[in-house]
């Protein structure tokens, strides 16, 4: 059993105080803690100290112990805090009994990141998946929710026999919930029709995937700065889940190569199942990547865990397998003996800040993507226009000549084309 640990953190007058609590069962849960705070601080709460209890099993009741929870009641009102942040996820009861007993707000883990999100949702459709997974969320837990989710309700079609505002509460969160996924169904087909767009333009499209606050928002605004688009730029801080909505922009490596560069929402361990399934719609469009840029934080100590957290959900949405890049982040912080651990055939070290070892990268994407085409020179019959409007709109063409016998052009072709082409090349 552990006891109180004191934090020291940026203190903000209006933000919240707040205490950290966790059970530890069978594992140690101190990176798990330290995740906890980071997410609080990026909710804007001051974490002013941290509780964990080490037991066999969970109390069905109040999660901790009953020894446990005098200790913590005592402290909330000694260190004046104003809510409880668990590091599990507790049911409706547990949150009843937790909040009646301490007399101060209480959440878990999937609450705070529920709220991160809502705070970060920028575009309609990241919005309705974040109201989404909060309904999924409230939906078993009415019970928990404190007395007024069960006072008789009123008003037209409550009256008579009577009903609960507890049952009428429940069908008005499945209504959302039906009105939700309508709205995201077709805002899916609408991407589709983006996607079906982008493939017929043959431009190759590149994600960018990791865990959260590894820099890919950097990794993404180094690509633009340095090819002139400054005014592209997504939002970059250094907290947990500072990008939420998948952005798209066009990076263009020279006159002959681009391709569409995909940020994606970082992961993050214990991630709560609704929100991987609401946000299933975003993420797969890392199912329809050519290249995956797994970005990790170099400068953190145990990002074996971030690239394993990645990787399992990589899985989940079915991009496990996808052609990657291993793109180890923040090589500034980092020694040459601390880099060399990192360098290898698949691998790349960076600083996106600073623009580090970009090239190295750009070369290696180019190398990946466009490495297999061959240049040539076609003859292209008049009445295969077809073709000629297929070839410039996908690979675009140089040296174009009309002719009397066809319009020649000469273009950077991939193998299949290559092949395909054969009886008009020249």
């Amino acid at each position: 059993m552990k006891e109180l640990k004191e934090l020291n953190g940026k203190i903000n007058q209006e933000a919240p105080r707040a205490i950290l609590v966790g059970l530890e069962l069978d594992e140690d849960i101190s990176y798990y803690m330290e995740e906890l705070e980071g997410l609080a601080h990026a909710a804007d709460i001051e974490v002013v100290g941290e509780l964990v209890q080490s037991r066999s099993k969970p109390n069905t009741a109040t999660l901790i112990g009953s020894g446990k929870m005098e200790e913590l009641a005592r402290l909330c009102a000694d260190m004046d805090v104003d809510m409880v942040v668990f590091n599990d996820e507790l049911s409706g009861v547990q949150l009843r009994n937790l909040e009646n007993k301490l007399g101060v707000k209480v959440i878990d883990r999937t609450i705070l990141i529920l709220d991160i999100f809502a705070q970060r949702a920028i575009s309609k459709e990241g919005k309705l998946q974040v109201e989404l997974a909060q309904l999924q969320y409230r939906l078993p837990r009415l019970t928990g929710f404190g007395n007024a989710l069960s006072r008789l309700g009123g008003g037209i079609g409550t009256r008579g026999p009577g009903e609960k505002k507890l049952e009428t509460d429940r069908r008005h969160i499945k209504r959302r919930m039906k009105e939700i996924q309508k709205e995201l169904e077709d805002a899916r087909k609408n991407r589709h029709i983006r996607r079906s767009q982008r493939e017929r333009s043959g431009i190759p499209m590149v994600a960018l995937v990791g865990y959260t606050n590894s820099g890919k928002s950097a990794l993404m605004n180094r690509f633009l700065i340095d090819g002139m688009k400054e005014e592209k730029t997504v939002s970059e801080k250094n907290m947990l889940f500072a990008t939420l909505d998948t952005s798209h922009r066009s990076v263009k490596l020279d006159t002959k190569h681009e391709f569409i560069l995909i940020d994606t929402v970082g992961f993050v361990s214990n991630l709560p199942h609704t929100l991987v399934k609401a946000f299933m719609a975003t993420l797969e469009e890392v199912n329809y990547a050519d290249l995956l840029l797994h970005v990790v934080d170099a400068s953190y100590e145990e990002n074996d865990f971030h690239i394993k957290v990645t990787e399992q959900v990589l899985r989940e949405i079915g991009a496990g397998e996808k052609d990657k890049i291993m793109v180890y982040n923040k090589i500034d912080l980092l020694d040459a003996a601390e880099r060399a651990r990192y360098e290898g055939q698949n691998s790349v070290c960076i600083s996106a800040k600073y623009g580090e070892n970009i090239d190295a990268l750009i070369e290696m994407i180019k190398q990946r993507l466009f490495g297999d085409r061959i240049e040539t020179a076609l003859l292209i019959p008049y009445e295969r226009g077809d073709i000629y409007s297929y070839l410039c709109s996908r690979y675009g063409a140089k040296n174009t000549d009309y002719r009397v016998d066809g319009i020649y052009l000469e273009a950077e072709l991939p193998l299949k084309d290559y092949q395909q082409l054969e009886n008009y090349r020249v």
